[in-house]
């Protein structure tokens, strides 16, 4: 497609991050130990050798003069994208970036993102060849694979995602699962990180929200409904990101461990 040049191996990593937040005010912004949380993502994003290039973008200029405080690259973007995917979209189709043949979506609110799991997401379309890639994790508890907020994936034999829901998939019919069940496949939790080729985004974006994508709220099922392939790679423990008031109080828990243990 027009704007999106030729395909190579090298990785640029996107941080989308806008202000409307349902559930978390101003998200990008909101303070963890007294820095916000996109410093907290960008200081894991920057450090990530699996990428060649990383930059923020955002249509908010608050959250762009933030970024460039502390240093982060911003790319300004339209405020009429409806999604995080769109924005990555339009960054990645910039001349500035046509070098970049693997374009990775990072989400800008998981301070905790560990790289071997972005690394599995972009292995899936660098070496595995799927046209987009992603990764799951095993959903460990009932109370987690009953939670609408948390996204369940269900994959083919070779790694295809057959699925993505709200609801507690796969249906077990007999009884429910053990938590020794919910510890391997095929009871999976999606981790919302993705990496696509050009032509992958492209076509992503330049189709309408699809009938399931609406009723799950939920865009992947959009190239998943159009018959695009969706590589899962299966990964180990993920911490979850921050979209509530609890959350934060969790993160800023971990966070502090996690400086006490560098000191």
């Amino acid at each position: 497609m027009p704007g999106f040049g030729p395909v190579s191996s090298r990785v640029l990593g996107i941080v989308p991050a806008r202000l409307a937040s349902t559930r978390l005010p101003n998200k990008p912004l909101y303070p963890l130990l007294g820095r916000p949380l996109i410093e907290w993502v960008w200081n894991r994003v920057q450090a990530m050798t699996v990428l060649d290039h990383a930059v923020i973008a955002t249509d908010s200029d608050e959250v762009a003069e933030v970024c460039r405080s502390f240093g982060a690259p911003v790319e300004m973007t339209s405020t009429r994208h409806p999604s995080g995917t769109d924005r990555v979209a339009e960054v990645a189709r910039r001349p500035s970036f046509s070098e970049f043949g693997v374009i990775a979506n990072i989400q800008g609110d998981e301070p905790l993102l560990q790289e071997v799991h972005l690394e599995a997401a972009i292995s899936q379309v660098r070496d595995d060849h799927w046209g987009i890639g992603t990764c799951a994790t095993p959903l460990l508890d009932h109370e987690v694979r009953r939670d609408p907020s948390v996204v369940k994936v269900v994959r083919a034999a070779g790694g295809r995602a057959l699925y993505f829901s709200r609801a507690s998939i796969p249906y077990q019919s007999e009884g429910k699962p053990s938590l020794e069940d919910l510890g391997r496949e095929p009871f999976l939790r999606h981790i919302g990180i993705y990496a696509y080729s050009r032509y992958a985004l492209a076509r992503w974006v330049a189709m309408t929200p699809s009938p399931l994508e609406r009723l799950e709220s939920l865009e992947q099922l959009r190239p998943l409904e159009a018959g695009m392939r969706i590589g899962v790679a299966v990964v180990g423990a993920a911490d979850h990101g921050v979209d509530t008031p609890a959350d934060v109080v969790r993160m800023e828990e971990a966070l502090t461990r996690i400086e006490t243990l560098s000191v």
